[in-house]
C-alpha cells in the first residue's frame, strides 16, 4: 500500500485532494494529513473520512523539524504532496514574515526530511519516491491585456506581492534540490481554484456568502483584473496525474481555460444565485448588482493571469474538464447544502472541532 504525506490537507485544496484520492483509490492507499490548523485549516472538511483505517491526521507545523523528521522515521512515505502554505495576498501585505517562514522555511524542512529518508548511500533514491510541490501562477507576475499572452513553464518569474515572492522562493528551492541532489520532485503552478470547502475570504465564497446575507460585495479597483479559474476537482486530478505520469524534475502549469474579469465573476454568481434560489426564498429579492461596491485597489495588484496547460496535457493527458458555468453551479449547490459549514467558518466555531475530536 502506497503511503502519501499530504501537507495542508485540512485546507481548501488539500482536503479536496484527499477526498479525490480516496474516491479514486479507496483502500489501496494510505494518507497521512499534516496540518497546523491555522485560520484556513478546518478538520470539518474531512469529517466523513476521519474514521478510515487508512487515514490519519497529525497536528504539526511544517517548520517544526523534529515533528516532520519523526513522521518520516515512523512511516515509510512514498509520496509527499505539499499544499501547506500561507496563501492570502492581503494577509501577506500586512505580515510578510509569516509567509516567508511557512512557505520557504517550511518547504526546506520538508525537502530535507524527505531527502534524508529517501536517499541511498550512493546518492541515488529509493524506488518510487516522489515529492510534488504545489504552487501558484502568481509567481509569474502579471500579463498584458492581450488574449494571446499566456504563462508557460518557461515564463520568467516576476512576483509582485510578498505571497507570490514567498511561493516563487519555495519553487526555486525545490528546483535547486532537483538540480543539486537529483531529488525526485515536480513543481506545479495552478490558476485560481474554486469549489467546496473554500475559506470565505477568497473571492467566490465571499461573494456567495455576502450576497446570501444581503451584504455589500467588495470589488478591488475597476474590477477588470482577469483570473483563470480552475475547478478544484480538476486540480486534484491533475496533481495525481503528474505524480503518476509526469517526468521527474519538470514544472507543470495547471490552468482551467476559464479566464474572466473579477466583475464578470461577481455578476455570474448573482445571476446563478437568482436562478437557483426558489421564489419563496426571502433572500432572493435582495440579490442584485446594487450590492456591488468598488473599493481601493490592492497594492501591487496583478492585472491579468492566464495559463497555457499545453505541457501537462502532452505529458500526462490531463485537461480541465469543468467549464466555469458548470463549476459555479456545483459550488453554489454545495454551499446551499452546507450552510452550517459556512456559519461555523464565519463565526470561528470550526476551530473548536479539533479540540472536541482530538482532545
Amino acid at each position: 500500500m502506497r503511503t502519501y504525506l499530504v501537507t495542508g490537507g485540512a485546507g481548501f485544496i488539500g482536503s479536496n485532494y484527499i477526498h479525490y484520492m480516496f474516491r479514486k483509490y479507496d483502500g489501496d492507499i494510505r494518507i497521512i494529513n499534516v496540518d497546523c490548523l491555522t485560520y484556513a485549516g478546518n478538520l470539518e472538511n474531512l469529517r466523513d473520512i476521519e474514521q478510515r483505517d487508512n487515514y490519519s491526521f497529525v497536528k504539526a507545523d511544517i517548520c517544526d523539524k523534529e515533528a516532520i523528521d519523526r513522521i518520516f522515521s515512523e512511516n515509510d512515505i512514498d509520496r509527499v504532496v505539499h499544499f501547506a502554505a500561507e496563501s492570502h495576498v492581503d494577509r501577506s501585505i500586512r505580515d510578510p514574515e509569516i509567509f516567508v517562514r511557512t512557505n520557504v522555511l517550511g518547504t526546506a524542512v520538508l525537502l530535507n526530511a524527505a531527502r534524508k529518508a529517501w536517499e541511498n548511500e550512493d546518492g541515488s533514491y529509493k524506488e518510487d519516491k516522489k515529492f510534488l510541490h504545489v504552487s501558484t501562477d502568481e509567481v509569474y507576475g502579471s500579463l498584458p491585456d492581450d488574449d494571446s499572452a499566456f504563462f508557460y513553464e518557461t515564463s520568467p518569474v516576476d512576483p509582485h506581492s510578498p505571497y507570490s515572492a514567498s511561493k516563487a522562493s519555495s519553487d526555486m528551492l525545490v528546483k535547486a534540490y532537483i538540480d543539486t541532489y537529483r531529488f525526485p520532485a515536480n513543481i506545479t503552478n495552478c490558476s485560481n481554484n474554486y469549489g467546496p470547502y473554500q475559506f470565505p475570504e477568497k473571492l467566490i465564497p465571499l461573494i456567495i456568502n455576502n450576497a446570501l446575507n444581503g451584504k455589500k460585495l467588495p470589488v478591488y479597483g475597476d474590477g477588470r483584473n482577469v483570473r483563470d479559474w480552475l475547478y478544484v476537482d480538476d486540480h486534484a486530478k491533475a496533481i495525481d496525474m503528474v505524480q503518476e505520469k509526469g517526468r521527474l524534475g519538470e514544472r507543470y502549469n495547471i490552468g482551467g481555460h476559464n479566464e474572466k474579469q473579477n466583475i464578470e465573476i461577481i455578476k455570474i454568481i448573482l445571476q446563478t444565485l437568482n436562478e437557483m434560489l426558489p421564489d419563496s426564498d426571502p433572500r432572493k429579492s435582495a440579490i442584485n448588482e446594487s450590492l456591488i461596491t468598488y473599493v481601493e485597489d490592492r497594492k501591487g495588484h496583478d492585472r491579468r493571469y492566464a495559463i497555457a496547460p499545453d505541457k501537462i496535457k502532452a505529458d500526462t493527458g490531463w485537461y480541465p474538464e469543468t467549464m466555469f458555468k458548470d463549476g459555479i453551479r456545483l459550488t453554489i449547490k454545495w454551499y446551499f447544502e452546507h450552510e452550517d459549514w459556512m456559519k461555523n467558518v464565519t463565526s470561528g466555531d470550526y476551530q473548536k472541532y479539533y479540540q472536541e475530536m482530538y482532545k
